[in-house]
């Protein structure tokens, strides 16, 4: 994949009724091919706690929709709580997700091709 397809160039997040909505704009489109994933690292300051939200494709088609953290826990969630098309990808996750969060935590976004990291440290808009 070229690193001309699919860079994140907006990424941000908002509480909605029992979901956090996080919307992924790219630059391009989801790669039609290959394994592409998008997703959020929530931390402690100093990263002794975090969480990794994430939105799996193959070839262009969502195929995983998933929640862990380091203490072991790991969720899988129903596809339907994500919708793509194009530049656009929103995943509603449960706001249990990030409940507990410190003040002061650290949320940035990732993608991943092809199960190597394409970007991390991407700024993450807030509405919490």
């Amino acid at each position: 994949m070229s690193s001309h397809n699919a860079l994140l160039k907006h990424v941000s997040i908002a509480a909605k009724d029992a979901a956090l909505v996080a919307k992924f704009d790219i630059d391009g489109n989801i790669p039609g091919q290959g394994a592409f994933v998008v997703g959020l690292l929530a931390a402690e300051p100093d990263y002794s706690h975090q969480r990794r939200l994430g939105i799996e494709f193959m070839n262009g088609e969502a195929i995983s929709f998933y929640y862990f953290n380091h203490d072991g826990t790991e969720e899988n969630f129903d596809l339907k709580g994500v919708e793509h098309s194009g530049s656009s990808i929103t995943g509603n996750f449960p706001i249990e997700t990030v409940l507990g969060l410190p003040k002061g935590h650290l949320m940035t976004a990732f993608s991943d091709c092809d199960g190597r990291e394409y970007q991390a440290n991407v700024p993450v808009e807030e509405a919490l």
